[in-house]
């Protein structure tokens, strides 16, 4: 089955109570039993829901795993990840990633003995350099947000698995439908659901999807422990938005191609970080590990401030300041003051991540408007 068809169809079946088509919302804390432990396959809903097991699905088939554990967040996932290791364990992650992992790593699980490294991780030789015998993950953000570099899976896997470590690719700015980490050796995959898989920006969701049947059960205890659960509603959401991933990516990265190529061309930019551009420093690796480029696109003035790159945010009528992206809508954010506020300045500029950085989600909208948008804010 190809991907289109399995966005559509992995996983799911019709109810067979009454043969609907679309997985329905079971809206239930528990489950009657003939007697005790005798149920059928649900027994409270912290634990499994039907409509949290059709997205969970899903999710395994388009990621080509075996199973999938769905979350309340992104971060929830990412959470749950963590609260597989133990105090002594080291971390190696990329110097530039989302900020709210920077700051679950640093600030909630550091003060429980846990140890991170954070390198460029475009170069191989760093990883490889920080891996002491207490790695026990190797974390993979690609592309990185929000800087857009490419890390190596396959090679930063392959690290991981000579060290004796799990390697967990977050795919959320590439969605299934542009990467398949564990094609390319990565022991697990996490999404912010949120983002791609969702569509809309109207849920919130996280998940994790993986093949090794060890760390799953894992996950399913921090689930079933902590309760950091979808709700059926975020679930079916979910569902619906994954059923039209395939046509929204593909449309967003058209026009953000057009985009990044009308701003590498504008007077007025200065940095410019695209993937899908030949003189990205890893567009020839995208090229391979990636199906298309992403619909990410981020950017700073030639009139490198605060100030300027405020203004320019400030002026776009279609590209609505807001936080998050992968929506059908086009956004436009500040890393440095919203995503990213929570690293401190001076770790944010090391990895390259400086106040005037201007990040774009690209929608679905027509690219004429958008690029219209872009024109006037400049």
């Amino acid at each position: 089955m190809k991907f289109n068809t399995k966005a559509i169809h992995a996983g799911q079946n019709p109810e067979p109570t009454t043969g609907a088509v679309m997985p329905p919302v079971f809206h239930t804390s528990t489950y009657a039993q003939k007697a005790p432990n005798d149920h059928q396959g649900y027994d409270y809903a912290r634990v499994g829901n039907p409509t949290r097991t059709a997205l969970e699905k899903l999710i395994a088939g388009l990621e080509n795993a075996s199973e999938c554990a769905a979350f309340s967040s992104g971060v929830g996932a990412i959470d749950a990840i963590m609260k597989t290791l133990n105090p002594g364990d080291h971390v190696i992650s990329t110097n530039d990633l989302y900020g709210g992992t920077y700051r679950l790593f640093t600030k909630v699980f550091e003060k429980y003995g846990i140890t991170f490294s954070f390198v460029d991780m475009t170069d191989l030789s760093q990883i490889r350099n920080a891996v002491t015998a207490q790695t026990k993950l190797i974390w993979i953000e690609t592309p990185t947000n929000p800087l857009l570099r490419i890390i190596d899976i396959a090679a930063a896997s392959e690290i991981a698995k000579k060290a004796g470590a799990l390697s967990i690719v977050d795919n959320t700015f590439a969605s299934p439908y542009l990467q398949q980490p564990l094609e390319l050796g990565a022991d697990a995959v996490m999404h912010s659901t949120t983002k791609y898989l969702g569509g809309h920006s109207d849920v919130i969701g996280g998940a994790v999807a993986s093949s090794n049947h060890d760390l799953m059960e894992q996950l399913r205890f921090q689930v079933k422990t902590t309760g950091a659960v979808p709700g059926p509603m975020d679930c079916y959401l979910t569902l619906r938005g994954i059923k039209t991933l395939h046509v929204r990516v593909q449309r967003s990265v058209e026009n953000a191609k057009e985009i990044a190529r009308f701003l590498e061309n504008h007077p007025d930019v200065g940095e410019l970080h695209y993937p899908g551009l030949k003189k990205h420093p890893q567009h020839e690796l995208a090229s391979r590990q990636m199906k298309d480029f992403g619909a990410m696109v981020s950017f700073s003035l030639k009139n490198d401030s605060m100030e300027a790159a405020s203004a320019f945010m400030s002026k776009t009528r279609i590209f609505t300041l807001a936080e998050s992206l992968g929506g059908v809508e086009s956004l436009i954010s500040h890393p440095a003051s919203m995503t990213h506020g929570s690293i401190p300045k001076e770790v944010r500029e090391k990895a390259g991540l400086y106040d005037s950085l201007i990040r774009l989600s690209v929608g679905i909208e027509d690219v004429d408007d958008l690029i219209d948008d872009l024109k006037q804010a400049f």
